[in-house]
Formats: C-alpha cells, sequence, structure tokens
C-alpha cells in the first residue's frame, strides 16, 4: 500500500512538472512574439522618424527627387488640364525637355549657387538663417545678405543662367542638329525675342518669393524654391514648352504679302 502511494506521488509530481515546463515555455513564447511586437513597433516609429528627419539630414538628395518629378509632373498638368491632351496625346519629348532641365539644372547647378557659392558669398547665411524671426528682424547684417541674395537671383542668376540654359536646352531636345553651337546660337535668339515677357513674369512671381526663400532655414529653402516653381513651370511649359515655329525667311516674308496682296484686289479676305 505504501509503494503504492509512493508510485501515485512520483506520477503526480511528474505530471506537476510537465505542466510547469510546458507553462514556462508558454510564457516564454508569448514573451518572445511580445518583444518581437514591440521591437517591430518601434522599427516603425523609427522609419517614420528616418523619413521625416531626411530632408534635413540629405538635403541635396531630397531638393534633387522634388525638383525632377514636380518639373515633370507641371509640365503633364498643364498638358492635361490646360491643353486638353487625353494621356495618350502626351508630349513626351516635350516632357523630356522638363525632367533633363529639373534634374540637371534645377536640381544640381541650382543647388550649388544657392547653398553652395551662396553660402560662400554670403557668410551670415547659416546663421541667419537659424535665428527666430524676432532676432532676424535685429540682425542688420543678415537682412542685407538676404537682399543680395534676392538681387544676384533676380538680376543675375534667372536672366543670365536660368533662362538661357531653358532655352539651350530645349534646343538640345527637339532640335535636328546635333551641333552644341546651333543649340546655344538658336535658344538664345529664341530667349531674346521672348525676353521682355519672360523677364516681366519672372520678376513678378520670384521677387516676392526670394524674399520668403532667402530667411527661411537653410534645408527648406530649396524645397521651398521648388514648390513655387510648380507653377513657375506651368507657365514655362504653357507658353514656351512646345516647338516654336521657325522665323521666316526674307522670301517667305515677302512671297506671304504678295499673296495677301492677291487676295484683297480679288475682293477676298485675307487669312
Amino acid at each position: 500500500m505504501l509503494g503504492l502511494c509512493r508510485t501515485s506521488s512520483t506520477v503526480a509530481s511528474a505530471g506537476l512538472r510537465r505542466h510547469a515546463i510546458s507553462a514556462q515555455r508558454l510564457f516564454n513564447a508569448t514573451a518572445k512574439k511580445a518583444d518581437g511586437a514591440a521591437s517591430g513597433g518601434g522599427g516603425g516609429a523609427s522609419l517614420g522618424s528616418k523619413i521625416v528627419s531626411f530632408p534635413k539630414e540629405n538635403p541635396f538628395a531630397f531638393q534633387l527627387m522634388v525638383a525632377t518629378g514636380k518639373t515633370a509632373a507641371a509640365d503633364i498638368m498643364v498638358q492635361i488640364v490646360v491643353e486638353k491632351k487625353k494621356l495618350s496625346e502626351i508630349d513626351w519629348k516635350r516632357n523630356f525637355i522638363f525632367v533633363a532641365f529639373g534634374f540637371g539644372y534645377l536640381g544640381g547647378f541650382q543647388y550649388w549657387i544657392m547653398v553652395n557659392k551662396y553660402r560662400q558669398w554670403f557668410p551670415t547665411m547659416d546663421r541667419f538663417a537659424k535665428l527666430p524671426f524676432a532676432e532676424k528682424i535685429k540682425d542688420t547684417a543678415g537682412i542685407l545678405d538676404a537682399m543680395k541674395m534676392v538681387a544676384f537671383d533676380v538680376f543675375v542668376h534667372l536672366p543670365f543662367m536660368y533662362f538661357p540654359s531653358y532655352y539651350v536646352c530645349k534646343e538640345f531636345v527637339t532640335s535636328d542638329s546635333w551641333n552644341l553651337m546651333d543649340w546655344a546660337k538658336d535658344g538664345t535668339s529664341k530667349y531674346a525675342n521672348n525676353a521682355k515677357e519672360d523677364l516681366t513674369a519672372m520678376i513678378k512671381l520670384w521677387g516676392p518669393s526670394d524674399c520668403v526663400q532667402f530667411v527661411l532655414p537653410v534645408h527648406i529653402r530649396m524645397p521651398f524654391r521648388h514648390l513655387v516653381s510648380f507653377f513657375w513651370t506651368a507657365y514655362v511649359s504653357f507658353t514656351r514648352g512646345g516647338s516654336e515655329p521657325e522665323p521666316q525667311s526674307e522670301e517667305e516674308m515677302v512671297a506671304q504679302v504678295e499673296r495677301i496682296k492677291r487676295r484683297i484686289s480679288a475682293g477676298e479676305q485675307p487669312e
């Protein structure tokens, strides 16, 4: 009888140990899953913080993506919304002008001018950009440098760098010639014909916009410029995006005048 009790006690103890081990394993597995979920949540938060901090930590790469994407998008918007084209009718060759110009000039060269070179030419730029607005309005040296940045952009950069580069880039994409001198000659000639209208529109938009841009923190300046440039690019796309007719030769103009005279003499309305 005593042996039977001992056997029963041993079996019961073994059973309890098995249950205890199973319970411990279940607890460990549950804890591991909880740790994994917490780790996953932390990873998500980390990813979110990386996305938010990306523009500040990688200002050049971020604004390069913005410059390229918004320039292409602005031209597509104009072709679809303003010019009423279907998606199948979009002029992709024309759109490539804006992709190439947005990437190479707006995202590359313009960043080099307005961040790298401005930092050398206007030594108060970084310090002034970090100040609260209340302190900015007291910083005479910073305000003077900001005014110089605006003046350089409106009176030097845009008329003598931006517009010539755009027109030459346009010739590179649309011209049948592979001669760099032809692109430069034809591009600058078309710019000269449109200069009065282009420069008037440029001053109206970029003068006020620059006054805001050059008091912002440095890492926000170029994305802000690209945001404003979306509407500017839409204007340029609408007015200058398509291929322009070649100017008539003197002989063609004389012939056209003669045709109009003959139609008038015959009592017809000129075209």
